[in-house]
């Protein structure tokens, strides 16, 4: 396979149009989320009342920040230009995987405690 060079080595390379979830609007996105999960980590231990609505909007932002640590994972160590069917292989199993928990996290919050009060039982025990 032959590589091409449009116009002369010495040619500024031509910089792509910015996408929103792409580059720093993604990154932007994961830093709201993390920082979002620090008071919504603390705030029941802190008031001492369990609110079954912040419990899940607790378990939602955590789903999606790991979705998307992992996604940047795969992203970076398994990349879709190097590893083309490795990538997408990785990407379809992380989507898989997050289905499953967030399956799994209802099926907790509905029919258990919820992941406030394990993590209280946990604490205590």
């Amino acid at each position: 396979m032959t590589e091409v060079i449009k116009g002369t080595v010495n040619d500024a390379v031509p910089v792509p149009d910015p996408k929103p979830t792409h580059g720093s609007y993604h990154w932007t996105f994961e830093r709201l989320i993390a920082a979002g999960l620090v008071p919504l980590t603390v705030a029941p231990f802190a008031s001492g009342s369990l609110n079954p609505a912040t419990d899940a909007v607790l378990c939602a932002l955590l789903l999606v920040h790991s979705h998307t640590g992992f996604q940047s994972i795969i992203i970076d160590y398994i990349p879709s230009r190097s590893y083309a069917g490795a990538h997408k292989a990785a990407m379809w199993l992380l989507n898989i995987a997050t289905i499953l928990a967030g399956i799994g996290l209802y099926e907790f919050e509905t029919n258990d405690v919820g992941i406030t009060e394990a993590v209280k039982r946990v604490w205590k025990a």
